[in-house]
């Protein structure tokens, strides 16, 4: 009776979990945890910092954490008030890329140093294939879409 509870409690979270759509989601927090089940009693896997992007891939059975993917593709769950899908946001995908002043290769770099893997933003504005994004700092510049990841 035990093996039969808990394969069916196995069951309805995959069935919680599978999606009708994807949702873009931003963490709105200057930082949060992601957890590998839905409550703070399971092991934090990664700590995110504010507009991290994540997609919602699910929702627990209380309605209180999502089941998210981000960049790599993992799944990983986080608490509901911590992020928001007001806004859009992006993280640097390349190891490396350069922040400029402008929409293109054109514009000067903006920062002392490039922006690098896993800094995330929030997009502001779209021109082209350029995103004007603004770090949780408040410093503004663009980056190429082909260096980002979105939700």
């Amino acid at each position: 009776m035990r093996k039969t509870c808990i394969v069916l409690g196995i069951i309805v979270s995959f069935i919680v979990m599978l999606p009708l759509h994807s949702s873009a989601l931003c963490v709105q927090t200057t930082k949060a945890n992601l957890r590998s089940g839905p409550g703070t009693g399971y092991e934090k896997v990664w700590q995110v910092y504010q507009y991290m992007p994540l997609k919602k891939v699910g929702t627990s059975l209380s309605g209180d954490w999502y089941a998210v993917s981000d960049v790599d593709g993992d799944v990983t769950w986080i608490y509901k008030p911590l992020v928001t899908s007001r806004y859009q946001c992006a993280v640097v995908k390349s190891e490396i890329v350069n922040v400029r002043s402008g929409p293109g290769t054109n514009y000067s770099k903006k920062f002392s140093e490039p922006a690098k893997r896993y800094d995330s933003f929030l997009i502001l504005k779209s021109k082209g294939s350029w995103r004007k994004v603004k770090d949780a700092w408040g410093n503004v510049g663009w980056i190429h879409k082909d260096y980002l990841w979105s939700n």
